[in-house]
């Protein structure tokens, strides 16, 4: 199961150079069954990830470029008459693929950005009343742009909710643009990519992560971790019970990834900026990065 974990890593590396870390942000993310959001300026490789991971896990993939003139239908779908049969039907939008790419989320509208609460949230959609599944595994991986550039809607903190972690990639080291520069097309290279962890295998190590251990005081010290958030004229709002529960997850998930079976304080130190970066907002800044954002909170919450 390792093995194939591991492969899957190396495999991801092979074509995003130099972004190992960013590569297992974002498998623990998919291990621990959230979703992710990945915000940076475009070209650095966010919609090559996303498409790397479809590839090496065998998932049924959709890109939705998302525009102002986007529609919440463009999405879900829409119900259209059949003239031949003379009945209305259903046609199916993206959303009902095992792993969606929502590229440029925030160049939509917010009525549009909304359209995807219900169906990350309950892997479901309701169309003219009636209520549809998703597809399981189901994964949505968002990009986004700098709030700062031109055409953009910010994501609302409902929507950030939703997002079990949130990552950047930034720009490749100097070694790594080299290899680019110098190496094979990256859309060639993902069509040779093997199937390292099918939908079935995926589920089976999603089950096995979650029964990795919590210890009392390792709670305790994620409760903390909470408590001080919500406390913390650092914060204008501190990181609610959702927010609890996705990073034990994530603590579960980089465990099981350090092929583990009990979380330590480490794993929450480790994914707490990926967890807790969007979702905090600082009472005196809104531009810090997710590490500066947390920072405050690693230095005054001692381990138990």
């Amino acid at each position: 199961m390792h093995d194939s974990l591991n492969n899957l890593i190396s495999l991801a590396g092979n074509i995003l150079l130099g972004k190992q870390h960013q590569i297992k942000q974002a498998l623990c993310c998919v291990l621990a069954g959230g979703h992710l959001l990945i915000e940076d300026i475009p070209g650095v490789g966010k919609t090559t990830l996303s498409h790397t991971f479809a590839e090496l896990l065998g998932l049924d993939f959709q890109r939705i470029q998302f525009t102002s003139d986007l529609f919440p239908a463009d999405i879900i779908g829409a119900t259209i008459f059949d003239a031949k049969n003379h009945e209305f039907k259903f046609h199916p939008g993206p959303i009902f693929n095992q792993m969606v790419l929502a590229d440029e989320i925030n160049r939509s509208t917010p009525k549009t950005q909304s359209a995807l609460l219900e169906a990350m949230e309950e892997h479901q959609v309701t169309v003219d009343g009636n209520t549809l599944s998703l597809p399981n595994p189901f994964f949505v991986i968002a990009t986004q742009n700098p709030n700062y550039q031109i055409g953009t809607f910010p994501l609302p903190e409902s929507q950030l909710d939703r997002f079990l972690m949130s990552i950047q990639l930034g720009y490749p080291g100097r070694q790594a643009e080299r290899s680019l520069l110098k190496g094979k097309d990256r859309q060639s290279l993902m069509k040779t990519l093997p199937v390292c962890l099918p939908p079935q295998q995926l589920e089976q190590v999603q089950s096995r992560v979650f029964d990795v251990h919590a210890s009392e005081p390792l709670l305790d010290y994620l409760q903390d971790i909470v408590d001080y958030s919500r406390h913390s004229t650092n914060y204008q709002l501190g990181l609610s019970p959702r927010a609890a529960q996705a990073l034990l997850h994530a603590a579960k998930s980089w465990a099981f990834l350090d092929n583990r079976d009990a979380v330590f304080p480490e794993d929450i130190q480790q994914i707490l900026p990926a967890v807790a970066g969007h979702r905090l907002r600082q009472t005196q800044s809104s531009t810090a990065s997710a590490e500066d954002v947390v920072a405050p909170i690693l230095e005054n919450v001692f381990i138990p």
